[in-house]
């Protein structure tokens, strides 16, 4: 079985400008994930850093890895999702006889993972399933205080009847947390993750959960890191 480590790190960021690079605890972002892949025994071969960036690139080849393409400008955007990104570096591989069973994707944005949670994840995965994802409990529940509108604006309850009156009892709910994606190159060949129909859950905390979206996430992150409340790192 052959596995293929990408990390995603496009060079544009609206929310936190230049974020991949940024420091965060003394080094630049993606580099806490590069650490976290190599700790987790992956190969410095396996492991791609797709990018549209020189700067992040080469922050990728001081780290000693390969950069075997710069990603094309049509995959940099805004707009541009994982899936194509993920297809366009299976591609480039399979041109070059090199074939993945599955993509591990690890994007930058989750500095709080660890080597564990990528080997854990990892093992939950086998031929037949589609993906195996983290997640991690999701801070509403639709069953308990996530409300909809009805057609007269009026709120009601997102799911079920609104009999729980304690959140305790109401069934537990889970958010992707971004950070690991196991992913058959198989089923990815077919479509998109929302395609999917065999997904296994890896579940993690909510304090290695965070992900870097905005500056307030960026200094929940240095919090974090400041009052060492991430103590396996």
């Amino acid at each position: 079985m052959k596995t293929l480590y990408l990390i995603t790190a496009r060079g544009g960021s609206k929310g936190i400008p230049g974020k991949n690079i940024k420091p965060l605890a003394g080094k630049p972002l993606i580099e806490h994930t590069i650490s976290c892949a190599l700790r987790a025994g992956a190969s410095p071969d396996d492991i791609c850093v797709s990018t549209d960036s020189e700067e992040i690139a080469a922050v990728a080849r001081n780290l000693g890895l390969k950069i075997p393409f710069i990603r094309p400008s049509e995959l940099a955007t805004d707009s541009a999702g994982s899936y194509p990104v993920m297809i366009h570096a299976l591609d480039f591989f399979l041109n070059r006889d090199v074939e993945y069973d599955r993509i591990i994707l690890l994007q930058p944005t989750s500095p709080f993972r660890l080597p564990e949670d990528i080997i854990n994840a990892a093992s939950l995965w086998t031929p037949e399933t589609d993906m195996v994802v983290s997640v991690t409990e999701a801070a509403a529940n639709p069953y308990y205080d996530a409300f909809e509108t009805d057609d007269d604006g009026f709120l009601h309850i997102s799911k079920g009847d609104g009999s729980f009156t304690r959140r305790q009892d109401a069934p537990k709910v889970w958010q992707y947390n971004g950070a690991v994606y196991v992913i058959s190159t198989s089923s990815l060949r077919k479509g998109p993750f929302n395609t999917f129909k065999k997904i296994v859950p890896y579940c993690m905390p909510r304090e290695r959960s965070v992900d870097l979206d905005t500056p307030a996430d960026w200094m929940l992150a240095e919090f974090i890191f400041a009052n060492q409340l991430n103590n396996l790192k």
